[in-house]
């Protein structure tokens, strides 16, 4: 129950900081961009592939570092998770991605408790959050011992710029960000299409991975010592 604890803590604490980090460079870059959306993103990107690789390094040993219930659910189903870690893991990323956002807004002197307005809707931007979701779990999945933290980060910056979505490709961030009426924000109406496209994504990220083995899939890797994240 102890160890069990310190994981839960573990992926709160880590998406919550993600989420911080996520929505927190957000409002600084609109409000340094001078209106420029390019530049604000670009600021965006930059402090997320950072904060990321950060949190996968110093909570992967802990929790494996999800911070995303599409990969704790896929972890789960490979048995690198055990089954009834699933919930609480998936409670404690929830319940992580929401404080962060009221973290990033505190520390802005922003109202704390607030709903997004900003609509994120349509067919392209759920084909962009499928393919960016997809794209993650390949890179988690595939990624050499040791490597996972950089190639993830890498992987998210690059995919705020190539899909449509700017790559939530995490339901928690999508659920996070709907507590926040700033640049990062995706309002209630629009998160559900966001997180049935994620969770799409994980399983043709999974169904890639299985195709591209040569045999029955092992790994040495579990979930404590193969950190495994998402962004945003």
């Amino acid at each position: 129950m102890v160890e069990l604890s310190r994981k839960l803590l573990a992926e709160a604490l880590g998406t919550a900081l993600l989420l911080a980090v996520v929505i927190g460079s957000g409002i600084m870059a609109e409000r340094l961009s001078g209106g420029n959306v390019a530049v604000a993103l670009l600021a965006n990107t930059l402090a997320t592939v950072g904060g990321l690789y950060i949190l996968i390094e110093v909570f992967g040993p802990v929790s494996g570092a999800h911070f995303n219930p599409a990969v704790s659910a896929v972890m789960a189903w490979r048995g690198e998770l055990p089954k009834a870690t699933l919930l609480p893991y998936v409670v404690a990323q929830l319940l992580g991605a929401m404080l962060g956002a009221w973290l990033a807004h505190a520390m802005f002197d922003m109202t704390i408790f607030q709903l997004s307005t900003k609509v994120r809707s349509g067919m392209g931007q759920w084909i962009a959050e499928a393919v960016a979701t997809a794209g993650l779990l390949l890179v988690i999945l595939r990624a050499p011992a040791g490597r996972a933290a950089p190639m993830v980060a890498a992987y998210i910056g690059a995919a705020y710029w190539f899909t449509a979505s700017t790559s939530f490709a995490n339901p928690a961030a999508a659920f996070g960000r709907m507590f926040s009426d700033s640049f990062a924000g995706i309002a209630p109406a629009s998160a559900p299409g966001f997180m049935i496209a994620q969770l799409i994504g994980a399983a043709i990220g999974v169904g890639i991975h299985q195709a591209l083995q040569p045999g029955r899939i092992t790994t040495g890797r579990t979930a404590a010592s193969s950190p495994a994240s998402t962004a945003r």
